[in-house]
């Protein structure tokens, strides 16, 4: 009864507390703090709530306060701590102060409660120990705190950090000093002469690492892999001690093992963050890798371990896990050629070792390292494979198990190739593994490397038997058809009859098995049973309907429905009504988020269900990751049936617009799928929409294009940008002209010059780096990953603006010219060849679409783009001749005396030895489609006749589809105006020309639908009514030309 009397008056505070005013909460908090008299957890309540008061709402409550009530509170905080005597409460106090002044930076960083430094300065000097922690807490919980005035302060927070780590009576100051210093350092991570002045600082923070660790505190260790992670070149002055610290740490048995694993993040973290400063520190490398292997050794002995049902392996805290994924970090960070001859040895001692838990971490550690050292463990992979497989007879179940995941894991690092040689021998020996029936744990996770073997790396993550038999048909696909009819009927009988709640795993994957092999074997050899299956899904959808939330056959069932609708197409529609409803559920499904600053979020780290992005300024943000992989397949579900679709899926058109355009700005790292499947949508939705008119379509892209345009602004995650902005270009194509309005425009110009601007900078950034003292070969690799993924991007800015040009033509330059600096900047002669390419395929595009008005840019472009036709780059010279085909088809006459000039230039490419190797074919055919089009659009800039017998013997065109179709036609143009050249005397060259014909069949260089196949087929059929000249021409061609030419009259 007093229990409930309790809880009950617990509910009447909380209610009160929410109906008070936000104004009048401050002043209720801050007297329930004063009240000395009150139960200490009720004081340290009201602390809180305050805090985070003024971090959620500040806005909404303290500007409403009168002056002189925000004077007061500023007031009575400063007070209240001088006052308090308790150190915990008092820390609660320093919080809400912090948290205060964080508020009161302006924008300018202008500091409006001046009397907080004066506080700190005076604390700081102060003889009451209390206050002096007080004042360093508040620098630590906010680095900030002095504004725009921190230069004018810098000698004096320097002193203040120096003094106080040098205080040796007391060891929470020296504690606290250090954290702050940490603080201030990453809150300063950019100002490279700041880091540089406070370098002296860092022995101080590593001596306080060492002591407070001995005091079992380590949150100055904590710091320190921050620093690492952060700001590792802080770290570069005493390098070489900081690692001898966390050596030091790591191997010291006495600590706690999350000290120890700490420890070790230290230089594992560096290896990410700062590799090539690491490597030089080979020494340090070469002690950490045993402690690593040692940690991993660290088992305990589970009488229970073999047939348990729990089937995740070890506690993720152990420092089994954590040495286990610090040698795969490493060994990726560092890279192979470093690692793996300093590791190989210290294994292949483990693995003879008569104490099996060395053996298990000798085999562990190997599947560790494979990513890492993929390219050096790859020459001796079969003399690895070999060593490995004598493990799975090892008398103890847990090295056998360590096998398995060793084969698994090489497996995926591996594929294919792994596949291809080691077929045999590894699945031989996984069956003869997975028969081990005294070892449940041993039999799954042999079943669970032969997925990983047959997979051949699709990430099905599907654990048992029946889920190897889709992964085969997955591999095989129409491979599988012969054993169609042996496995079908027994997984439809599991569908049927296992429907027991603890079958219910086994049943979801059964129906994915099921739609796999579907997948797998196409839509003939699936139909004798669609009918069947169909109905077992649909009997599934409905007697399921109250399925439970976290039911396993909830996602299997929405993956098995999109295959159904790939396999069915069209004959799905019909089933949209019942699959509909559940995926829209599990689609919408909104994850917890948070906004938490330090302390709370270290009171929920142990919570593995939340992801946390730092935001500065001692906050993150935080997203409970629950059911986000579920509706990230169920986001991606319906791109599908959009796709497959298309007008079938327009009554679900606006539901579906409604849940994917709040989805492109999903905050989570983990979910980038959710972000990406919501871009993808968007023109599919579109097209699905159509149908309803145009007045429908516009209403549904206006709900969609203010989002996409800041969601290409503010998404922070490149793979996901890149596919947002090809979705927007793809919009823009749908949508045609006056999808824009000005402030779309002026937003969107905004932004795609901010892009090309961080595409300079990147690029200038990364030659820094090059100059760099620690830069190595490896670091040029990285270097070039991150040159990849910002001409990526670039190429999206172009995808963008050919969707603009093409839509809007010659009225939109006026805008493009805020960016044609920049454009222009990407064709200079020193760019990068990936620069000058996308440069002058965007000014090709304004040529294209905006002549004759495209002249007006000519002297920017121009001359850079004849340049180009001969450059060494085949991606360079072939933008220079798609622009000069464009140039002679659309350019007007300006640009006669420029088709003049190029030829001889295009001529030269074609006739160069190498022109057709696989590298030079695409540009080599746009300059033969170039000379096509000049002499088709611009016949007096050159000698036709001349030309034309060159230009036949160049044909076919088969690489470039598109430029193919351009030179069938005009040959098509020819032969149909009976050109003599073509032709040649008494039809002499029509032979060649059905050679020409037949060859461009074979390799598809025309689809049969274009309008040009039905030419092509009028010109061979005009000559088949001709005898004699028809047979002479069959006559030269051989069996596989003849073959095609009969296909180009089947289909046309």
């Amino acid at each position: 009864i007093q229990f409930i009397l309790m809880l009950n008056t617990c509910f009447l505070v909380i209610e009160t507390y929410e109906n008070i005013p936000g104004q009048s909460k401050i002043t209720f908090l801050l007297q329930a703090i004063r009240n000395t008299a009150a139960a200490e957890e009720a004081r340290q309540m009201a602390a809180v709530l305050l805090r985070r008061l003024l971090s959620s709402a500040f806005e909404e409550v303290y500007p409403a306060l009168s002056p002189d009530d925000q004077t007061s509170i500023k007031s009575g905080l400063l007070l209240i701590i001088q006052l308090e005597t308790q150190s915990s409460m008092r820390k609660k106090i320093c919080d809400i102060v912090a948290e205060l002044a964080r508020n009161l930076i302006d924008e300018d960083g202008n500091n409006q409660w001046p009397e907080v430094l004066k506080f700190l300065f005076d604390s700081v000097s102060s003889q009451n120990v209390g206050l002096r922690e007080a004042a360093l807490h508040i620098f630590w919980n906010f680095p900030g705190i002095f504004g725009n005035q921190q230069q004018h302060y810098l000698e004096v927070i320097k002193r203040m950090l120096v003094q106080c780590m040098q205080d040796q009576e007391h060891p929470s100051i020296k504690t606290l000093s250090a954290r702050a210093a940490a603080a201030f350092v990453l809150a300063n991570e950019h100002n490279l002469p700041l880091l540089k002045h406070f370098a002296d600082l860092l022995p101080g923070i590593l001596q306080a690492v060492n002591d407070s660790c001995y005091q079992n505190d380590d949150s100055v260790l904590k710091s320190l892999v921050e620093i690492a992670d952060s700001v590792p070149k802080y770290l570069r002055p005493h390098l070489e001690p900081t690692l001898q610290l966390s050596l030091k740490l790591c191997a010291d048995a006495s600590l706690s093992n999350m000290q120890r694993q700490l420890a070790l993040e230290v230089i594992v973290t560096l290896s990410e963050t700062a590799a090539a400063m690491l490597r030089r520190h080979t020494n340090i490398v070469a002690q950490a890798i045993p402690q690593m292997l040692a940690m991993m050794v660290d088992l305990e002995e589970d009488e229970d371990w073999a047939n348990a049902d729990e089937l995740e392996d070890d506690d993720f805290d152990s420092n089994a896990v954590a040495g286990e994924s610090a040698l795969d970090r490493m060994a990726c960070g560092l890279g192979g050629k470093l690692v793996l001859p300093m590791i190989k040895e210290h294994i292949m001692q483990m693995l003879q070792n008569p104490d099996w838990k060395y053996r298990h971490a000798g085999l562990m550690a190997l599947s560790a390292i494979g990513e890492g050292c993929h390219q050096q463990m790859e020459g001796i992979l079969n003399e690895i494979v070999n060593f490995v497989l004598l493990f799975l007879q090892d008398p103890h179940p847990r090295v056998r198990y360590a096998a398995c995941n060793a084969i698994g894991q090489m497996a995926t690092d591996f594929a294919p190739g792994f596949q291809k040689k080691f077929h045999e021998k590894v699945i031989a020996a996984l069956l003869q593994t997975m028969e081990d029936q005294g070892n449940q744990r041993v039999q799954a996770h042999a079943a669970a490397a032969l997925i990983n073997f047959t997979e051949d790396c699709t990430k099905l993550v599907l654990e048992q038997v029946v889920t190897s038999i889709a992964s085969v048909a997955d591999t095989a696909e129409e491979k599988f058809v012969p054993y169609y009819d042996l496995f079908m009927p027994s997984l439809k009988h599991i569908v049927e009859n296992a429907v027991q709640k603890e079958l219910r795993l086994l049943r979801g994957k059964t129906i994915e098995c099921i739609s796999l092999i579907g997948l797998a074997v196409g839509k003939e050899k699936f139909m004798q049973d669609a009918s069947d299956v169909m109905q077992l899904l649909l009997k599934t959808q409905t007697d399921f309907s109250d399925l439970e939330d976290d039911d396993p056959q909830i996602s299997y069932m929405i993956s098995a429905w999109a295959r159904m609708c790939k396999i069915l197409g069209k004959e799905f529609q019909q089933y949209l009504p019942v699959v509909m409803g559940p995926l829209m559920k599990t689609a919408s499904i909104k994850p917890e988020v948070a906004l938490l600053d330090t302390q709370d979020m270290e009171n929920m780290s142990d919570d593995d269900g939340w992801e946390f992005v730092n935001l500065g300024d001692q906050q993150s943000f935080g997203i409970k990751t629950a059911g986000l992989e579920e509706k990230a397949t169920a986001c991606q579900m319906l791109v599908c049936y959009a796709k497959e679709l298309k007008e079938g899926f327009v009554e679900y058109t606006e539901q579906v617009v409604k849940l994917m355009v709040p989805l492109l700005n999903f905050i989570s790292l983990i979910m980038k799928r959710v972000r990406v499947a919501a871009a993808e949508s968007m023109p599919l939705l579109l097209e699905c929409a159509r149908v309803r008119g145009p007045e429908y379509l516009t209403q549904m892209w206006h709900f969609m294009c203010d989002a996409l345009i800041k969601a290409i602004g503010t998404e922070p995650d490149s793979d996901v940008l890149s596919e947002i902005m090809h979705s927007f270009a793809k919009c823009i194509e749908v949508m045609g002209d006056g999808c824009l309005n000005n402030e779309h425009f002026e937003e969107l110009g905004g932004i795609l010059k901010g892009k090309l601007e961080e595409h300079f900078k990147n690029q200038e950034l990364r030659q820094v780096k090059r100059q760099d003292e620690d830069y190595d070969e490896q670091v040029e690799e990285s270097l070039q990953d991150e040159d990849d993924s910002d001409v990526y991007i670039l190429t999206k800015v172009s995808d963008i603006l050919h969707s603009i040009f093409s839509s809007y033509k010659e009225k939109v330059l006026p805008w493009f010219e805020r960016l044609l600096p920049l454009i222009v900047n990407l064709i200079c002669p020193h760019r990068p060849w990936p620069d000058r390419q996308w440069g002058l395929c965007i000014f090709d595009d304004i040529v294209e679409h905006c002549s004759p008005s495209s002249f007006k840019y000519a002297e920017y472009f121009l001359r850079p783009m004849l340049q180009s036709i001969c450059d060494n780059s085949p991606e360079v010279r072939q933008a220079a001749a798609y622009g000069v085909g464009v140039m002679a088809q659309f350019g007007g006459d300006s640009y006669r005396p420029f088709c003049t000039e190029a030829l001889p230039l295009l001529v030269r490419v074609i006739q160069s030895p190498d022109a057709k190797t696989k590298e030079n074919v695409n540009a080599t055919e746009n300059c033969i489609s170039a000379v096509g089009k000049i002499m088709k659009f611009k016949p007096d800039c050159v000698s036709v006749e001349e030309v034309l017998p060159h230009w036949l013997s160049w044909l076919p065109l088969h690489e470039d589809k598109e430029e193919a179709v351009h030179t069938f036609n005009y040959l098509c143009d020819l032969i149909e105006s009976n050109n003599p050249v073509v032709l040649g005397p008494n039809n002499s060259n029509l032979p060649r020309i059905f050679g020409i014909i037949a060859d461009g069949e074979i390799h598809e260089a025309i689809k049969h639908e274009d309008p040009c196949t039905k030419r092509l087929a009028n010109v061979v059929r005009q000559v088949q009514t001709s005898g004699g000249l028809w047979t002479e021409c069959i006559s030269q061609l051989n069996a596989d030309q003849q073959a095609a030419i009969q296909e180009l009259l089947n289909s046309a």
